[in-house]
């Protein structure tokens, strides 16, 4: 016990006498650089006590740490005062210009000084999310989104924000909806029809319209007005069955009392626009996919009695989640335009 008995004689006897013999253990495992044994009630102390001794230590100087804070010389030197008489021990040797760490100042310090640090990183990190210089968005987009409407925006955003991390989930709109569910996405952007629970927001961002175009094969259809009965009696190709296109086609044709079986079904639009210019059928898609084979003579679209009513390209967001700073920024970009057009 001799070192204690050092502790509690002339001038630092007051701080035995505050910290009372069961401080002892504590200043033991502290002078002995175990602080893992430390007691949690010596835990309860003021954090911006430590936030100020580490600024004193950092300044080596009361007056260089208030300054530093924004805060008054005496209250940085009433906070230290408080710390120590809270652990029990000196911390600092005061002199006549500034002031330097004990040996278990020094010790507090380093874990002090790493743990305020961190602090300071993180909260430099947040600065940066809040300021678009870090962070990303999690999009979920089929291939038509994205290539006829995501992609200029993208690009837009990019330029904008070009530390922002950009990850894009390629799927049909039941699987966009579904990585929404189980929050792998910021939001989606996806066509109708879709089925989403009143925990979602729909914001439609653009019109899309399905056409059925062919090679030139078919070329004896050009010009005429078809109807759609007589699809039964060519040869179509289609998305996969659990697309929102092909259930929204097949929807339209039963509703005029018509029922096809593809020759085709195949998984992405433009693989639908190859076979048709290969004259392996008559092709079922969005009129983007096709609108330069259209305007070229490569392909020809059919004209019906009734044209397909146009449907709606959408942004869909979950209500119940909390949209990071990016993404957020990311759905104003998107959203500006169609509010215009769709107000």
């Amino acid at each position: 016990m001799a070192l204690f008995l050092q502790y509690s004689t002339g001038k630092r006897a007051k701080y035995y006498k505050l910290g009372l013999y069961k401080r002892q253990n504590m200043i033991y495992n502290l002078l002995m650089e175990n602080p893992a044994a430390i007691r949690s009630d010596y835990m309860n102390i003021n954090l911006e006590y430590y936030k100020i001794f580490y600024h004193v230590a950092a300044e080596q100087s009361f007056t260089g740490a208030a300054k530093r804070l924004c805060i008054s010389q005496p209250a940085v030197s009433q906070a230290v005062k408080q710390l120590e008489q809270g652990l029990g021990i000196e911390l600092f040797t005061r002199r006549a210009k500034g002031v330097s760490l004990t040996r278990a100042g020094s010790l507090l310090y380093s874990y002090v000084g790493n743990g305020y640090e961190t602090i300071l990183a993180g909260e430099e990190q947040l600065v940066k999310m809040m300021n678009l210089e870090y962070g990303e968005v999690r999009i979920g987009a089929s291939d038509m989104t994205l290539q006829f409407y995501l992609l200029p925006y993208l690009e837009k955003f990019h330029q904008l924000y070009p530390e922002i991390k950009v990850t894009v989930t390629n799927a049909p709109t039941p699987q966009t909806i579904d990585h929404l569910h189980q929050g792998r996405i910021d939001f989606g952007v996806v066509t109708k029809p879709l089925e989403a629970d009143e925990q979602f927001d729909i914001v439609t961002v653009r019109k899309i319209q399905d056409v059925f175009v062919a090679g030139d094969k078919f070329r004896y259809l050009e010009g005429k007005t078809l109807a759609y009965s007589e699809l039964s009696e060519l040869p179509l190709i289609c998305l996969e069955g659990d697309t929102s296109t092909r259930k929204y086609v097949e929807r339209f044709l039963q509703h005029n009392q018509v029922s096809v079986t593809p020759e085709f079904e195949l998984a992405t639009s433009d693989m639908i626009v190859q076979f048709a210019m290969r004259n392996l059928g008559i092709g079922c898609v969005v009129e983007d996919f096709a609108r330069k084979q259209i305007e070229s003579g490569d392909l020809i679209r059919l004209e019906f009695e009734e044209p397909i009513p146009k449907r709606d390209m959408c942004l869909i967001i979950d209500k119940r989640a909390t949209m990071s700073v990016a993404a957020g920024k990311l759905r104003e970009l998107l959203t500006q335009e169609a509010e215009i057009v769709y107000s």
